[in-house]
């Protein structure tokens, strides 16, 4: 197996390489694992702080260098180079944005941090198979992430869920790696045969879920099952509707379809942002959930309608 760029290490240090940061795991001290996360600009680092049921979990960041925007609860302000963030005083996530380049500092307890960030390289590797199959399809599945995590936590749903919909974001697509490049990225309409192949890479990709190395992604596969099923039955694979999808693969269909119309592809121009849009309001109750359109276009609204990232 050639060695994956998710495993290189930086001057002997275990260094995770995620696309929009990189972080290098300097070590122990005192029972907490330090880690520099370096965020690259207009890209967000997400904290959740995790509690555990038996012990009080250290979690700290410490901004170093850069112009960071931290945002909680619809609220935003700058950090201060120097200032320390303690995740543990926070319910909610909080959101780290990079106007520029920027690095922190994270010393959190050794027993939550060390098992993720191992078990995010193995993820990454994958992250890495959709990377070299199609640069659009790598970028795509970050913006999916980020602005499907947006969403959820707009409507102020469960946050111990929000690992699952990460990763089954990311990984919507992760079954095109077994769809014929030819088929992937022809530049023309699509014959009936070979939309029939495309259309299998959402029941493929559920299947590589199930069946991860990572055990608990297996939850995950239900989103990348349906993330193409259809709010008035018409989608597929298997034709469900309204409340049989569940609603993490509803958001992730609302927001990939706004990526697909706004990007640029081999076999079309983008639309304008506000196009798409008035494409997302007509399709509420067809193609999509009513309340996730609605959700999602206040997250835009809040961004000043500037599709990020």
């Amino acid at each position: 197996m050639l060695q994956n760029k998710s495993y290189y290490t930086q001057n002997g240090y275990p260094t995770l390489h995620l696309g929009y940061a990189d972080v290098i795991l300097y070590g122990r001290w005192q029972g907490l694992s330090n880690a520099l996360y370096s965020l690259q600009k207009d890209n967000v680092l997400w904290v959740q702080h995790s509690k555990n049921a038996t012990d009080s979990i250290i979690e700290t960041y410490t901004l170093l260098n850069g112009v960071v925007e931290m945002r909680y609860d619809g609220k935003s302000r700058q950090l201060k180079i120097g200032e320390t963030i303690d995740a543990s005083l926070y319910e909610n996530t909080i959101f780290l944005y990079g106007n520029t380049d920027a690095d922190i500092l994270i010393k959190t307890s050794h027993e939550e941090f060390e098992p993720e960030f191992f078990e995010t390289q193995l993820l990454q590797e994958e992250a890495d198979a959709i990377e070299a199959l199609d640069g659009y399809t790598y970028n795509h599945c970050n913006r999916i992430k980020d602005y499907s995590l947006e969403v959820w936590t707009h409507l102020g749903l469960p946050n111990e869920k929000l690992r699952i919909l990460r990763w089954g974001a990311y990984f919507h697509d992760i079954g095109k790696r077994e769809i014929p490049l030819e088929v992937l990225n022809k530049p023309g309409d699509l014959t009936a045969c070979e939309w029939a192949i495309m259309k299998t890479h959402t029941i493929e990709g559920a299947k590589i879920m199930r069946e991860h190395k990572v055990k608990w992604l297996k939850d995950a596969a239900t989103i990348v099952e349906q993330h193409h099923e259809r709010f008035d039955g018409s989608g597929y694979p298997y034709g469900l509707k309204a409340d049989e999808i569940s609603l993490e693969a509803s958001i992730v269909a609302v927001v990939d379809a706004f990526d697909a119309m706004t990007t640029n592809r081999i076999y079309k121009k983008a639309l304008p942002i506000k196009d798409a849009i008035k494409e997302l309001i007509n399709e509420k109750g067809k193609q999509f959930n009513p309340k996730i359109v609605d959700a999602f276009i206040e997250v835009l609204k809040r961004k000043n309608y500037k599709w990020e990232y």
